[in-house]
C-alpha cells in the first residue's frame, strides 16, 4: 500500500514536471516564431527602407542630369551670343568707318583737281604745298585700310568693278570693248568696294 502511494506521487510528479516542460517547449517554440515573425518584419522594413533610399538617389541623379543638361543649352546660347554680338560690333564699326570713308572721298577728288590746276602755274610752292597736304591725307585714309582702284586705259571692262558712263567710238580696234579713259576713281576699303570706278568704254 504505501509502495502504489509513492508510485503514485512519482507518477503525479513525472506528469507534473512533463507538463511543466511541455508547456515551456510551447512557450519557447512560440517565442521563436515570435522572434522569426519580428526579424522578418524587420528584414522587410530595411528592404523597404533601402528601396525609398535607391529611389531618392536616383531620382537625384536624375535631377542632376536634367540640371546638367539645361546649363549646358546655356551655356551653348550664351556662347552663341557673345559671338553673334561680337560680329554685329564689328559689322557696326565697318559700317560706320566706310560712312566716313565714302563721305571723305569728294574730298579726294578736289585735292587730285586743285592738284592738276595747280600743276599748270608757275608757282611751284603753292604746288608742293598742297600736295604734301594731299599725300598726307591719303596715307591716313590708307592707314584705314582705304586703297586706290588700279585703272588703266586697256583693261578690259568688268561691270562687276567698273561703272561704264557712257561708250564711244574706240579710238584703235584694240580698245574695242576696253576701257579708254577713267573719269572717276574708284576705292576699296579692305576688300570691299565703297566706290565703283566711273569709265568710258570702247565700242
Amino acid at each position: 500500500m504505501a509502495f502504489d502511494l509513492q508510485f503514485q506521487k512519482q507518477s503525479n510528479y513525472i506528469d507534473s514536471m512533463s507538463k511543466k516542460d511541455t508547456k515551456k517547449a510551447k512557450e519557447e517554440i512560440l517565442d521563436q516564431e515570435v522572434n522569426a515573425e519580428a526579424q522578418a518584419e524587420e528584414t522587410q522594413e530595411t528592404q523597404e527602407e533601402q528601396g525609398e533610399e535607391l529611389s531618392v538617389e536616383e531620382k537625384l541623379q536624375e535631377e542632376l542630369g536634367k540640371e546638367k543638361d539645361k546649363f549646358l543649352r546655356l551655356f551653348a546660347e550664351f556662347e552663341n551670343y557673345k559671338k553673334r554680338t561680337s560680329k554685329e560690333r564689328m559689322e557696326l564699326f565697318k559700317t560706320a568707318g566706310q560712312e566716313v570713308m565714302v563721305s571723305l572721298l569728294p574730298v579726294l577728288d578736289d585735292f587730285d583737281r586743285a592738284l592738276t590746276e595747280l600743276d599748270k602755274l608757275e608757282d611751284k610752292e603753292m604746288f608742293k604745298g598742297v600736295e604734301l597736304i594731299h599725300n598726307k591725307f591719303r596715307e591716313v585714309l590708307k592707314s584705314k585700310g582705304l586703297a586706290v582702284m588700279e585703272v588703266n586705259a586697256g583693261d578690259t571692262f568688268d561691270a562687276e568693278q567698273h561703272d561704264a558712263i557712257t561708250q564711244i567710238p574706240a579710238p584703235s580696234e584694240d580698245l574695242k570693248g576696253k576701257i579708254v579713259d577713267t573719269v572717276e576713281k574708284g576705292y576699296t576699303l579692305g576688300e570691299k568696294i565703297v566706290r565703283h570706278p566711273k569709265v568710258v568704254v570702247g565700242n
